[in-house]
């Protein structure tokens, strides 16, 4: 009996310390697997300030939220450069919410199936690769699944229709293959569908095609089916057979008996013409083209063009829109004989255009086919709007102030701008490099930019910039340069021409900054002069440019988000807005303006009086002001970081989340961040 009672009291000491952790041991796990996943995925430390804590519940860890019963069932850490796999998610089994887009994830999205309560699933803008596992079909309750521009690869899973209670697909800009499955007898509730630029191919569901539109699937080439797709019976369904070079008929009826070409043997005898019939063709065409070359040169000779020997594509449609009919703009070089470079690659060759996006590829006579409308000059280049033959639609930048460039540096910073990807910065689609000539191919943006939302049409039949408006576009802007600037921080590679004119709103109004790193194509002192009242203080001295003068230009733009002035010069005030008989004034730049009106306690005069006329909004309005201040301070080194900005700017206005009401109220919003997403302004 006195052996039995020490294994007994072991047995219940056991016991004992087994209850906690089968009550506590799953929160601990979730804040492990959060844990795990810092480690693999941020290598610039982003997370580590705030995921502190033996527990992100209790600890309020940045972009987790958890449920009453310590479970985390939210997961937003949007556009933080996040880098590698996330197989450590996969044990969060009460993750309602995961948003994780424009990082720079990795590896398979298959760990997440084992996350069945998933009901939002954005992670789009990553590198994902690998195909789209069937366990998706595990879950039940998703809502909305958005893994658009990866690299994921391989077939669309018919179990995907098992989804259910989908509202959104989104599967666009990825290498997706094979025939599309008919999701519409299945996933009733599916409002939103998007699976452009793959390769997609083979008959389009006509249920899919009807109640999604062609624009749902454009993009993938090797789709057919219903007008407005070609038809399959003629392009896909009856290919040509390899023993034969001849094009077959596309009426049915005209077709030959046999399908097979037969060889001719030495039995049977040789149709066709004769030798001496096929000579005196060959003559005769030779003759006509000589012809034909011998007036287009005269022609050309007769109009001053026989001087040069490339043969030179000029929109004549960019001319005339532009104003510019007498040759003065550049010509764009498109093929022909050209002298070699250094590395023995002819001209020809290499100039052509260069995309970053494979899907998404036109050529140079494409571009100088469309019509064509100059939106304006700028101090780099003249911009156009493109619309091509197919219909799409692209910004063209032609540079005018880098043409002593030399090619290999030109690319390597064409490399640079063009491998960013982020919401909230105008995407480089493609650029083009000639000795005379350069292009830059950007998405277009159609409602206009920040400067002329702020002073276009001031006076009677002005529509104000209301605050709300204002400050989302002051955080987006904020979110894109500090994206740059965390991106290249080890280089320290500055966005370099920061100004209200470079913050364009897409087609949804969400701000994006635009001229990333052209600035560094010039000579540092043109770069700088470029910069005007946005220029830093030491700038004057040091010819160079820098992230902390790209913070100070970014603290002008604020002031001049909040003063609705234009950062040029303003009068030294004694009272401000006030002009005093006699009195003389000096002229000053816009951060030195505000700062002697905010010296002599006159704060209030500081504000736009668009602003003033809204109500309760006097300490945003004021916090945002500090924002700015602290922007332009002179000393470089005593300038917040555009990471520190963008966390500056959240806490004047917080942006809602669906986890922030009940969750079920959120099932119509598209996203969690709609003021980093294509969706909408917050």
């Amino acid at each position: 009996m006195n052996k039995v009672c020490p294994i007994n009291l072991a047995l219940a000491l056991a016991f004992l310390c087994v209850v906690p952790s089968l009550t506590h041991g799953a929160p601990q796990n979730d804040t492990l697997a959060l844990t795990q996943f810092r480690f693999q995925t941020d290598a610039h430390g982003y997370l580590v300030s705030n995921w502190t804590g033996g527990d992100a519940c209790t600890a309020a860890w940045r972009g987790v939220q958890c449920s009453p019963n310590g479970r985390i069932v939210g997961l937003s850490i949007p556009s933080l450069n996040l880098r590698g796999p996330i197989e450590s998610l996969s044990t969060l089994t009460y993750l309602r919410l995961l948003d994780l887009h424009d990082n720079r994830l990795n590896g398979t999205i298959a760990p997440l199936s084992n996350c069945t309560s998933l009901e939002l699933l954005y992670l789009s803008g990553n590198d994902f690769s690998g195909e789209i596992p069937p366990e998706i079909a595990s879950l039940k309750i998703l809502l909305r699944l958005d893994i658009s521009d990866n690299n994921i690869h391989g077939q669309v899973p018919k179990e995907l229709s098992q989804l259910t209670h989908l509202l959104t697909l989104r599967l666009q800009n990825n290498v997706l293959s094979g025939q599309v499955p008919d999701l519409c007898s299945s996933l009733v509730n599916l409002s939103e569908l998007n699976m452009t630029n793959n390769e997609l191919h083979g008959r389009l569901p006509d249920a899919m095609l009807k109640k999604f539109g062609n624009e749902s699937f454009s993009g993938n080439n090797g789709l057919c089916g219903s007008t407005p797709l070609p038809d399959c019976s003629m392009t896909y369904e009856t290919p040509p057979s390899s023993a034969s070079t001849e094009t077959v008929p596309s009426n049915p009826s005209s077709l030959p008996q046999t399908s097979t070409v037969i060889p001719p043997s030495k039995t049977q005898p040789r149709k066709g013409l004769s030798p001496g019939a096929i000579v005196a063709i060959v003559v005769a065409v030779s003759v006509a083209v000589l012809v034909v070359i011998s007036f287009l040169v005269a022609h050309c000779c007769a109009r001053g063009g026989g001087s040069s020997k490339n043969s030179m594509v000029e929109s004549e449609s960019w001319k005339r829109k532009s104003g510019s009919s007498n040759g003065s703009e550049k010509k764009v070089y498109g093929n022909g004989a050209a002298d070699r470079d250094s590395d023995g690659t002819t001209e020809t060759e290499r100039s052509k255009l260069v995309f970053f996006d494979r899907r998404s590829e036109f050529e140079l006579e494409d571009l100088l086919r469309a019509s064509a409308e100059m939106l304006g000059k700028g101090n780099l280049g003249t911009v156009y709007r493109a619309v091509l033959d197919d219909g799409c639609t692209v910004a063209v930048k032609r540079l005018k102030d880098a043409n002593p460039c030399e090619r290999n540096e030109f690319e390597q910073y064409m490399d640079v701008v063009g491998k960013l990807k982020h919401p909230n910065i105008v995407r480089l689609r493609a650029y083009y490099y000639a000795k005379e000539e350069k292009l830059l191919v950007y998405d277009y943006l159609p409602n206009g930019s920040l400067h002329a939302l702020l002073h276009g049409n001031r006076g009677p039949g002005r529509i104000p910039l209301d605050w709300t408006t204002r400050i989302s576009l002051v955080l987006g802007a904020a979110r894109g340069l500090a994206r740059i600037h965390a991106e290249y921080s080890a280089a320290k590679i500055p966005h370099g021409n920061v100004k209200s004119s470079n913050v364009l709103l897409d087609k949804n109004g969400v701000a994006c900054i635009a001229d990333f790193g052209l600035s560094l194509l010039l000579n540092p002192v043109h770069a700088i002069a470029r910069l005007g009242g946005c220029r830093a203080p030491e700038q004057a001295e040091m010819k160079r440019l820098s992230q902390e003068a790209d913070v100070y230009s970014f603290g002008v733009l604020v002031l001049e988000v909040l003063t609705g002035r234009a950062p040029s010069q303003h009068p030294s005030p004694t009272r401000p807005r006030v002009e005093l008989e006699g009195q003389d004034h000096v002229d000053m730049d816009l951060p030195k303006w505000v700062g002697s009106v905010v010296k002599e306690e006159w704060t209030s005069e500081v504000f736009d009086q668009e602003l003033l006329r809204y109500k309760n909004i006097e300490e945003e309005l004021v916090s945002m002001l500090n924002v700015g201040l602290a922007c332009v301070v002179p000393q470089p080194e005593k300038r917040p970081t555009m990471l520190e900005v963008v966390k500056m700017v959240e806490d004047i206005r917080v942006e809602q989340s669906p986890l922030r009401e009940d969750f079920d109220e959120s099932r119509n919003s598209l996203s969690p961040s709609l003021a980093t997403t294509e969706d909408g302004l917050p």
